[in-house]
């Protein structure tokens, strides 16, 4: 957005009312998605995708549940460096952000074998199975709440 213009942001839909069977199970494939993975990496996870994608609810609601669940400012401060930032996240962190980076942007068409590699030393078959569905699916969020304008602000975790 250019300084000094205005963007009227205001919700185009309210999709779970539109389309509710899709919303339902939009829920319960992020649910499923979250199996196995610690809560802390799905919010992070989660918060990097929605700065990638300039989804305004989503990361409202990411940083707040991150916080909720005893995320650190510093950290949700710095996310959006976390390579420069290296020495606040874990090895296994940094590999599980590259990969939600690569499966978020899709440079060049396709996820590198060296971003992929570096997050299977990290992960097991199967958590890393739940980490990519847990990527896929705040992707599609993403996309619903960029598409559709929800508004950021109002939501407060229920932690």
């Amino acid at each position: 957005m250019t300084t000094g213009t205005s963007h009227p942001h205001g919700p185009r839909m309210q999709f779970a009312k539109a389309a509710p069977e899709v919303y339902k199970a939009m829920v319960n494939l992020d649910a499923a998605a979250r199996k196995g993975i610690d809560p802390t990496l799905a919010e992070l996870v989660k918060v990097r995708a929605s700065q990638l994608n300039r989804c305004a609810f989503c990361l409202d609601m990411h940083t707040k549940d991150a916080r909720a669940a005893g995320e650190s400012e510093e950290r949700l401060h710095l996310l959006n460096a976390w390579e420069e930032a290296g020495h606040l996240f874990t090895e296994k962190e940094q590999a599980a952000l590259a990969l939600t980076e690569a499966v978020t942007v899709l440079t060049d068409g396709f996820v590198p074998d060296e971003v992929y590699e570096r997050a299977a030393k990290h992960f097991e078959e199967r958590e890393l199975a739940q980490l990519i569905a847990l990527i896929l699916t705040i992707n599609a969020w993403n996309r619903i709440g960029v598409t559709t304008r929800m508004v950021p602000g109002a939501y407060k975790p229920t932690v």
